[in-house]
């Protein structure tokens, strides 16, 4: 049990370095024509882009199917890809998207970081030249931004109190 859970965790973090390739050569690359409706402002519930999500729920049922009579390392697997795939809905899609409107502001750094990071990948409307790639992992230099806007809101906070 204790290999099967460190298994899905591994497979979790691995999963984030497989999304950043994915969204970088893949999404950005010769499926662009996908992806793009999610670099496009629109105002109904689904794009193209979603389609992705059942790839990748596709891909962990089928780890789940192959690895669970008796349950081995593919089971895990296929957990830790469903594991991931309930994060990025929470973050990428609930949380900077606002696909549901569940989460407002935050003084979080490292979540103000994350939005700071998609924002800038989605400044870039066209296939070419975007940043920020990843879902979980942000580059140092948003962090330093985000602590800055997080430390003069309290300041502010703390003049208004």
């Amino acid at each position: 049990m204790l290999v099967g859970i460190g298994i899905m965790l591994l497979t979790f973090v691995v999963m984030e370095g497989v999304a950043w390739v994915m969204h970088k050569y893949v999404l950005h690359g010769f499926l662009w024509f996908l992806h793009r409706s999610h670099h496009t402002p629109h105002d109904h519930a689904f794009e193209l882009n979603d389609l992705f999500f059942a790839y990748y729920g596709t891909l962990a049922m089928l780890f789940f199917v192959f690895g669970s009579d008796p349950i081995d390392y593919r089971f895990w697997i296929g957990a830790g890809i469903t594991l991931y795939g309930v994060a990025y809905f929470l973050i990428h899609d609930v949380f900077i998207h606002r696909r549901l409107r569940l989460f407002g502001g935050t003084s979080n750094v490292y979540l103000k970081a994350l939005n700071m990071a998609h924002k800038v990948h989605h400044k870039t409307r066209g296939k070419h030249d975007a940043q920020s790639f990843g879902m979980l992992w942000v580059a140092p230099r948003y962090f330093k931004a985000a602590y800055g806007i997080v430390k003069k809101q309290q300041k502010r906070g703390a003049i208004y109190n």
